[in-house]
Order: C-alpha cells, then structure tokens, then sequence
C-alpha cells in the first residue's frame, strides 16, 4: 500500500514574528486563507487516503496538526520529543510504517513548499510511486525544473535513463555559487533538490542500517516499542541519543542505487517573506499586503503582512518589510531580511522565551 509522510517540525525562525515556537510556520493561514499544512495534505488528498497518510512533527505540535487535519488518524500523528534533523524523522516514520504494512511504498513531503500546478505534481508523484514499486531497492527524488540559476538551492545532476521520465542520478550537489549555479542551468543536465522522496520502506530502512547503523536499530527499536514509550521519558532519551544528520548528508548522497524523476512544477520553499510575497499580486507600486490589512502611500516596493485585523500603513517610503502579530513587530529593509535569524537570536538574549 501506497503510504504519505509530511515532515511539519521546522521551527521558521526567518518568518518571524508570526512564526513563533509555539505556532511555526507551517501553521500560519497566509495562503487563500489554509495553513501551509493543510495546503501540504490537500495536494496529495487525491492519490493517499487519510488513513495512510502521517505526519511527523514536534510533541508540542501534535494537537495543533490534530486540528489542522482533523480527517487524519490521531495514531498517524508522530510526536518527535525533539528535532533530530529529517534522516531520523524519515527513518522513524518509516520504521512506524513497517510495523504496520511492511510492503509499503512511501514518499515523503515537506509542510512548507508551495507546489503548481496539481496536475502537474500528481504526475510526478505516480511516476515516482511507480518507479519505486519497479526498483523495489531504490530510493527515488524528485527534482523540480529549475527556472533560474538559483544560489539558495542544492542540486541533482541528471545521469541515464532507465524508463520514461525516470533517469539514474548522477550526484547531488550543495547550493552553489552564482557561477556555478549558472552553468548548471545551461548545461540542462541539473535539477533542483526539492527534498521529496519516494521508496519502498524496506529500501530506506536498508540504506539507513547500511549508512546510519546506530541510529537504524535504535529507530527500529523505538518503532517496535512505540505504544508503550510514545510521549514518556524513555523515548526521549532514545531519541535524544541519536546522531543528528539530514537525510540528504546521512543516506542519499551515499547510496548507490537512487532514481531521479523530474517534477515540472513551479516550487516554492517558503523560507522568508520575500517568497511569500512572490505568491502575491502586488499593486501598481510593487507593494504587497498580506492577511488582513495593509496601505501603502507614496511609496513601493513594501511588504506588508497581518494576520489580524490591524492595519499596517506605510507613507513615503520603500522597500521595507513591516509584519505585526499579537506581541511584536518587525520593520526592516527588504534586503536585510537575512539578518532576521540574528534578530530573533539577540531577542533570546535579552528577553529570554518571552518573544520566541
């Protein structure tokens, strides 16, 4: 049976203040009026059924995704007492998976990519369930069709074909440079990384125990024992003492056998403000308003982001980034808007969780 995982722990400390610890990003209502979530389980909603689709997210965030996604089996939740990074969320979920179904085919998905057209990507994901299920010892990645020489993203270089719309993998690469980035385009023998995967369970847990072997049998042991130590301090300190690595450094870039299929979709990895302006109709100036309220006068090129009812206004001037939620808000430069993981760090400094 066919198997949906979404990884939904990120903390978004770049989309502060309105990702905040206790209500990440994945959370916020920013996109016709639905949460990162829900728009993450909708697009798969025609190819897995509730019942077989997870979501591996933070202990603290278990009852926020319940009730985000309440037509999902509560027992699908998966609580992780801490982040681990994605090699042990994925490699938990499916060790949790195999003691339930342990023929499955699963592919696994992140809460925070936007991804069109439907179409589009449903094409790729049965391609790539498909391959999966022929080549019962690959793990297969999606790489999306790049449309610019874009620095912030990682790579996979595109090797031999091994059936329509399915080619070997070549290599991964790490976010290169400018130049770099640039021939990659130009060569057109590259993809983005867009961190979705798809694979037969007992050919991640093969890779994991070649690769990751402590890590492997405690994840298995954890998984044989779930029911009994779900939510109690014994998980925590197993899961505690697992190597902390991503799945891309821990497994994929040393495997052997790993399929690439190609997902012509435009994609988005909602990291920072200025992409999810990008999803926004601006207005004749180039500003966006976001969420409930915002105005902009005799300036352009703002952002301007309220879940609220607050009106944020701006007069005379350009190029800011101003966001307000319940407690705190930010104004800064669009082209300091890197800078906000040091601003949340120095808000720790001086006034500890209150902010964070």
């Amino acid at each position: 049976m066919r198997h949906a995982v979404i990884m939904a722990g990120g903390a978004g400390t770049r989309l502060w203040p309105l990702s905040r610890r206790q209500r990440p990003k994945q959370f916020m209502r920013l996109f016709e009026g639905a949460s990162l979530l829900q728009l993450a389980r909708r697009r798969l909603e025609r190819c897995f059924d509730p019942a077989q689709t997870w979501v591996i997210t933070s202990a603290a965030y278990v009852d926020l995704v319940a009730a985000e996604l309440p037509d999902i089996p509560r027992k699908n939740l998966i609580g992780e007492p801490m982040g681990r990074d994605t090699a042990n969320a994925v490699g938990l979920a499916a060790a949790l998976i195999a003691e339930r179904d342990p023929d499955a085919t699963m592919a696994v998905f992140t809460a925070d990519h936007i991804l069109t057209p439907q179409d589009a990507f449903e094409s790729a994901l049965r391609s790539g369930l498909s391959a999966a299920e022929a080549h019962p010892t690959s793990l297969v990645t999606f790489g999306v069709t790049p449309t610019a020489a874009h620095t912030g993203y990682g790579y996979v270089r595109m090797g031999p074909p091994v059936s329509p719309g399915v080619r070997r993998c070549a290599g991964f690469r790490e976010k290169p440079t400018l130049e770099v980035a640039q021939q990659y385009l130009a060569s057109g023998e590259y993809l983005w990384n867009s961190g979705m995967f798809a694979w037969r369970v007992s050919a991640i847990l093969a890779e994991l125990a070649a690769h990751l072997p402590e890590n492997s049998a405690t994840l298995r042991d954890i998984a044989r024992r779930w029911d009994t130590i779900n939510g109690t301090d014994a998980l925590a300190a197993a899961f505690g003492g697992l190597r902390k690595i991503s799945v891309d450094f821990g497994v994929m870039e040393r495997a052997a056998d790993v399929l690439i299929v190609e997902m012509s979709c435009h994609w988005l990895d909602v990291g920072s403000w200025g992409a999810i302006a990008s999803q926004h109709a601006p207005d004749s100036d180039g500003n966006v308003c976001i969420g409930a309220s915002g105005l902009s006068v005799a300036g352009g090129d703002n952002i301007l982001v309220s879940e609220s009812g607050h009106l944020i206004a701006t007069l005379g001037v350009s190029g800011l980034i101003v966001v307000q939620s319940a407690d705190a808000t930010l104004i800064c430069r669009r082209e300091d808007e890197q800078l906000i993981r040091e601003l949340t760090a120095e808000s720790g400094k001086r006034f500890g969780d209150r902010y964070a």
